[in-house]
């Protein structure tokens, strides 16, 4: 249960560029909820939160007023910025399907963050975007966090390499007589990129520099450091727990598949999709799994045929760590909203800060960026949600949003 929060605030002078936001229920997601809050913001950052009556906004202060206020949403997962709008070819870079693995692929040399779907999402709240490449073959590439605003990639990006992205069960195979043809094919891939890795990086841990080019050992390797190889690099980051790898699978068989995997080779899994995750709580929680469950309003087709929509509120009864995403659409507008699948998950057992908490801290902490974004606390970016009512309501509206103390829209959707 989230302690009261305390008043904090910075002994610093104010700059001429402060700005105050007010709102009559404000959910920093640090506590409990501020009724006539404000949150005061100097230059990127909060300088204090709490009780209208306790903050002292300074003459000049540029002040905006909502009704509801919360932290920016996080998207925990989406293809937003790879994808477009738009079902034309130059805009749809979210999946390669040369070759069933190709971890090597950055979503930061494809992210475009002048993508009009970004405004589109950036609209309903949305300030923080983990998006990549999606779910559709063995490993996609590689996934990176974008804040919904800038207009070259350096001004957006919060973190280039935030985990590699795979996928398991029938997404992964391919049909005729292309590789892979069945699931034990795919995983026998995925094992054998991760052996090899794991023999990259231990050669490069210890290499033979006194060896001469072309050398061999006893057994025919090539002595000295290895040349570099982009696809083991990535893979490597993995086995020595930079950087999770994402899984997207959706079958509870699957799932234990991926749960075998991830304890064979010691790595950090984040369990992606889990549309069957509520037959084995018991074996999620045990393995410390952390999961970005579907959107909740999926539709329950393929894969997805058994997914239920109370499944956020079984998992988070469950204690396991847990986000929602706005996941990949093959239609337009290829995403949905964070903002209404967190309504529906509340409508199907979440009380409303719980699920709030999905899109908002809990997000922020599976992807390891709490200590940016996800609640309104001091010396955390200044993201906010400006709403004109309950923002799980249909008729409510965002109103208002910030990203780093900077005001990028006052439209109302």
């Amino acid at each position: 249960m989230r302690t009261l929060l305390t008043l904090l605030v910075l002994t610093l002078p104010l700059s001429a560029q402060s700005l105050a936001v007010r709102a009559k229920r404000l959910y920093t997601m640090a506590g409990e909820p501020i009724a006539n809050g404000v949150v005061l913001v100097e230059g990127t950052t909060i300088r204090a939160v709490g009780p209208a009556e306790s903050v002292d906004i300074p003459a000049g202060t540029r002040v905006l007023e909502a009704e509801v206020v919360t932290p920016g949403l996080v998207d925990a997962h989406s293809v937003v910025g790879l994808a477009g709008w738009l079902n034309f070819d130059h805009d749809q870079d979210q999946l390669d399907d040369s070759a069933p693995i190709q971890p090597e692929l950055r979503a930061i040399d494809a992210y475009n963050p002048r993508e009009p779907l970004i405004e589109v999402v950036r609209g309903y709240g949305v300030t923080t975007l983990h998006t990549g490449h999606a779910p559709g073959a063995v490993i996609t590439g590689q996934t990176a966090i974008f804040k919904t605003r800038g207009d070259t990639v350096d001004e957006a990006v919060v973190n280039p390499f935030a985990m590699v992205a795979a996928t398991l069960g029938a997404g992964a195979t391919r049909s005729g007589k292309k590789s892979p043809g069945t699931r034990s094919k795919a995983v026998a891939l995925l094992r054998q990129e991760l052996l090899e890795a794991q023999a990259y990086a231990k050669k490069h841990a210890a290499p033979d520099e006194s060896a001469e080019p072309g050398d061999d050992d006893e057994e025919g390797e090539k002595k000295g450091p290895p040349k570099r190889d982009l696809r083991k690099e990535a893979l490597a980051s993995v086995l020595a727990g930079d950087v999770p790898l994402l899984v997207t699978v959706q079958r509870a068989h699957d799932i234990v598949t991926a749960l075998r995997v991830a304890e064979e080779f010691g790595i950090r899994l984040v369990l992606d999709g889990g549309a069957e995750a509520y037959e084995l709580i018991d074996e999620l929680r045990a393995a410390d799994v952390q999961v970005i469950l579907h959107p909740t309003m999926t539709r329950a087709s393929g894969e997805n045929e058994n997914l239920s929509m109370e499944t956020a509120a079984r998992l988070h009864a469950a204690g396991i760590p847990l986000a929602l995403q706005a996941g990949y659409e093959s239609y337009v507008p290829k995403t949905r909203i964070v903002l209404f699948e967190a309504a529906i998950a509340a409508r199907y057992g979440l009380a409303f800060e719980d699920a709030l908490g999905l899109i908002t801290i809990d997000a922020a902490r599976i992807l390891g960026i709490d200590d940016r974004v996800g609640s309104l606390e001091v010396g955390k970016d200044a993201d906010l949600a400006l709403y004109d009512g309950d923002p799980f309501e249909y008729t409510s509206h965002c109103v208002g949003v910030v990203i780093e103390g900077e005001v990028v829209s006052e439209e109302t959707r």
